[in-house]
C-alpha cells in the first residue's frame, strides 16, 4: 500500500471515532504521558491543537500549565517554506485559523522559541509504527523543521514524541529519506519507545 493510500485509510479511521471515544482517548493519553520522564522533566513543550480527528492533547496542555511548564504551538513560518516556528501558548492566547484552517496564535510578538530549544515536542501524526516511524499529513512541515536532528547531531535536540490513537498503528511504515524518526509514540493505551 502506498503512503497516500495508507494516509487516507488511517485518517478515515481516526475521523470515524465518536466524540465520546475521542474524549476517553484524550484522558487515557494524559495518563500515559504523566508516567513518562520525558514529559515530567520537560520545561518547554511544543504541542498542537487537534484537527482532522487527531488525538486531542488539550488535557496535556492543561496539566502542563498546572505544572508550571511552558507550552508552545506551531505556527507556519512566514518566510521559510513548509517550516514551523513555535509561539508561547497560554490560556488567554488569541488564536486564528491559518491557511490550512488550523488554529494558531495570532500575536507574533509572543515569545518565539526555536525548534532546537524545545525540551519535548508532541507531534500529531496520521500513522506510526513501533520503530519510531511517523506518517504525517504529507506537507513535510515537521520533517523540515527538525531536519537538524539528522544533519547536525551535535546541536541541542528535543525529544520528539508522536501522539496517536492506538488505531493509527501499523506494522511497518514505508519511510522516505527525509522522514525524521521519533524517540517515542504515546497512544491512548501505550507508550512505544522507538527501536
Amino acid at each position: 500500500m502506498s503512503r497516500t493510500q495508507l494516509r487516507a485509510q488511517l485518517r478515515q479511521a481516526r475521523q470515524a471515532l465518536t466524540f465520546q471515544q475521542q474524549q476517553l482517548a484524550s484522558q487515557r493519553l494524559l495518563k500515559v504521558l504523566l508516567n513518562r520522564p520525558e514529559f515530567l522533566k520537560a520545561k518547554h513543550i511544543a504541542v498542537y491543537l487537534a484537527n482532522d480527528g487527531e488525538i486531542n492533547p488539550l488535557k496535556i496542555i492543561e496539566a502542563a500549565w498546572e505544572m508550571n511548564k511552558h507550552c508552545y504551538l506551531p505556527v507556519l513560518h512566514p518566510i521559510y517554506h513548509n517550516r514551523l516556528w513555535f509561539l508561547r501558548y497560554r490560556p488567554k492566547t488569541k488564536l486564528a485559523p491559518n491557511r490550512f484552517n488550523i488554529l494558531e496564535p495570532t500575536v507574533r510578538t509572543e515569545r518565539l522559541k526555536s525548534a532546537w530549544a524545545m525540551d519535548l515536542v508532541l507531534l500529531p501524526l496520521v500513522g506510526f509504527d513501533q520503530y519510531g516511524g511517523r506518517l504525517g499529513m504529507g506537507g513535510g512541515f515537521y520533517d523540515r523543521t527538525f531536519e537538524f536532528i539528522v544533519k547536525n547531531p551535535l546541536k541541542p535536540r528535543p525529544n520528539l514524541v508522536g501522539l496517536a490513537h492506538e488505531c493509527q498503528q501499523v506494522d511497518k511504515l514505508p519511510t522516505a529519506s527525509w522522514d525524521i524518526p521519533l524517540a517515542g509514540i504515546a497512544s491512548d493505551s501505550n507508550y512505544y519507545i522507538a527501536r
